[in-house]
C-alpha cells in the first residue's frame, strides 16, 4: 500500500513537470510523423514479398515498428532527465524522505509510459487515413505490449544513469545500444526479408520479438504464437530491467 502511495505521489509530479513542458511531446513526435507520412508510403512496393498487396497492408506492417522505435530511443533516452535531477540535488533531497526507492523509480517511469503510449495514439490515428484498422482488442494487447516495452526501456535508461552518471559517458553508450537495437528488431523492414543469419541473430533481440507480436495484432492474428511469444518475452525482460534498476535505486539513493 505503502509503494502504491509514494508511486503515485512520484508520478504525480513527474506528470506535472511533463505537462509544465509540452514541448518535449511534440519533439518527440515530429520526426515518427515525418516517417509515418514520408516513408511509409514508400513500403507498398518493398513490401509485396511479405503480402502487403495493399497501401493499408504495408502500414498493418510498418505502423508496429514505428511504434517500437518510440520505445526504443524515447525510453533509452529518458535517463538523461535522471541526470539532470541529480545535478540539480533533487535525488539527493529525496534521500531524506521516506519515499521508497522502488516508488522513485516506477513513477518516473510510468511517466514515460504514459508520454509514450500518447504519441503512439497520435501515430494510430494518423495511420486511420491511410487505410490501417485494427480491432479494439488487438489494439488494447498491443498497447499492453508497448506499456510494457516502454517501462522496460525507461528502466534500463535510469539504471544506466545511475551506473554512469556522466553525459559524456552515457550518451554514447546508449546510442551504441540503440542503433543495433532497433535494426535487429526489424522496425524499418519485417527480417522474412533478411538472410537467414540475421534472422538468426535478431531472435536474441527482445525488441524481435515485441515486432513479430503486434504486427500479428495489427493483422488481426490475435491467436498467433507470436502475440503471447512477444508477450512472454516482454514481460521477462521488463521484470528483469525493473528488478536491476531498483537495486540501483535502493543502493545508490540511500
Amino acid at each position: 500500500m505503502k509503494l502504491a502511495r509514494d508511486t503515485w505521489l512520484v508520478f504525480q509530479r513527474q506528470l506535472l513537470l511533463m505537462w509544465r513542458t509540452p514541448i518535449w511531446l511534440v519533439v518527440g513526435l515530429t520526426q515518427p510523423i515525418f516517417y509515418l507520412l514520408l516513408f511509409a508510403p514508400l513500403l507498398k512496393t518493398a513490401l509485396e514479398p511479405v503480402g502487403a498487396d495493399t497501401y493499408a497492408d504495408a502500414y498493418r506492417i510498418y505502423v508496429p515498428g514505428l511504434l517500437t522505435v518510440l520505445c526504443i530511443f524515447g525510453g533509452l533516452y529518458t535517463g538523461f532527465s535522471l541526470l539532470a535531477e541529480l545535478k540539480a540535488g533533487i535525488i539527493e533531497r529525496s534521500r531524506v524522505t521516506p519515499v521508497s526507492r522502488l516508488a522513485l523509480l516506477l513513477g518516473r517511469a510510468l511517466r514515460e509510459v504514459v508520454a509514450l503510449l500518447a504519441q503512439a495514439v497520435v501515430i494510430t490515428v494518423l495511420a486511420l487515413p491511410f487505410g490501417l484498422r485494427v480491432g479494439p482488442l488487438n489494439l488494447v494487447l498491443a498497447y499492453l505490449l508497448l506499456g510494457l516495452l516502454a517501462l522496460m526501456t525507461s528502466a534500463i535508461s535510469y539504471g544506466i544513469a545511475l551506473v554512469l552518471p556522466n553525459d559524456a559517458a552515457m550518451a554514447p553508450l546508449v546510442n551504441t545500444l540503440s542503433q543495433p537495437i532497433a535494426l535487429l528488431s526489424g522496425v524499418l523492414l519485417p527480417l522474412a526479408l533478411a538472410p537467414m543469419w540475421l534472422r538468426t541473430v535478431a531472435k536474441w533481440n527482445p525488441f524481435y520479438w515485441a515486432v513479430e507480436g503486434m504486427r500479428a495484432l495489427f493483422s488481426g492474428h490475435i491467436g498467433a504464437d507470436a502475440v503471447w511469444q512477444g508477450l512472454l518475452v516482454v514481460v521477462v525482460m521488463t521484470i528483469g530491467a525493473v528488478y536491476w534498476s531498483a537495486r540501483l535505486f535502493s543502493t545508490r539513493v540511500r
